[in-house]
């Protein structure tokens, strides 16, 4: 098989952080937390809902369903378009059409909501599979989508998959399933949280990425861009 990229979508293809804070806050507002520090609402940037809304506000599980029912009520209608693909994104998608590429989104973002952003934004085109969550917190976790990626393509051998994500979650899955992890860190994830998390490689902006991905030999381990 030709090269495989995975590519996460919040913080990695799209700058997504607008419509899921507005959404975190009106979830909170409506089981009633209240939020004294409003930057620990960019901790929902990136892992699944439910085990931030849990673990952040020390949420029962009952409470925690509850939130995240509450906050796809307005994500569902508005949140998801409170959006924006990266700069330089749709360039690199349209480089990497050009090689023998199978480019695939893997987001713990449900599947169905992913398709609606992919489409919004004109970008699914460039992608042969999106995959994502379901809708009944099934295959939440980021190393249970990129096994269920590469059970879809019938990838046997790893050495040319990969997987590119800005969050620990997205270096943790992909060595999870025995693939290569390239962090970014134009998104989401906290000072040095991906180099922590052991990615392979590692490239500060979307240019370094397109570089990377089109001149690059993926000779090497831990190589910052």
């Amino acid at each position: 098989m030709d090269r495989v990229l995975m590519f996460d979508l919040d913080g990695t293809l799209t700058d997504s952080q607008e419509g899921i804070i507005k959404c975190v806050e009106y979830a909170l507002q409506k089981i009633n937390v209240e939020v004294a520090d409003k930057s620990v609402l960019k901790k929902f940037l990136g892992p699944p809902l439910f085990d931030s809304f849990k673990t952040l506000f020390n949420l029962t599980d009952e409470v925690a369903k509850n939130a995240v029912e509450i906050y796809r009520e307005r994500f569902s209608t508005i949140g998801k378009f409170e959006n924006r693909v990266y700069d330089g994104i749709i360039p690199l998608l349209k480089r990497l059409r050009l090689y023998n590429n199978v480019l695939v989104v893997a987001t713990s973002k449900p599947t169905v909501y992913a398709v609606d952003i992919l489409n919004k934004y004109e970008i699914a085109k460039y992608f042969d599979l999106i995959v994502g969550s379901e809708l009944n917190g099934e295959r939440s976790k980021k190393s249970e989508i990129i096994q269920c990626v590469l059970e879809q393509l019938g990838v046997k051998e790893k050495r040319h998959i990969y997987m590119i994500g800005d969050r620990k979650e997205d270096i943790i899955g992909a060595k999870s399933c025995g693939v290569t992890s390239i962090g970014v860190e134009y998104g989401y994830g906290e000072d040095n949280e991906l180099d922590k998390a052991g990615a392979d490689y590692i490239c500060a902006t979307v240019g370094e990425l397109t570089q990377f991905l089109t001149e690059a030999d993926f000779d090497g381990e831990n190589i910052v861009c």
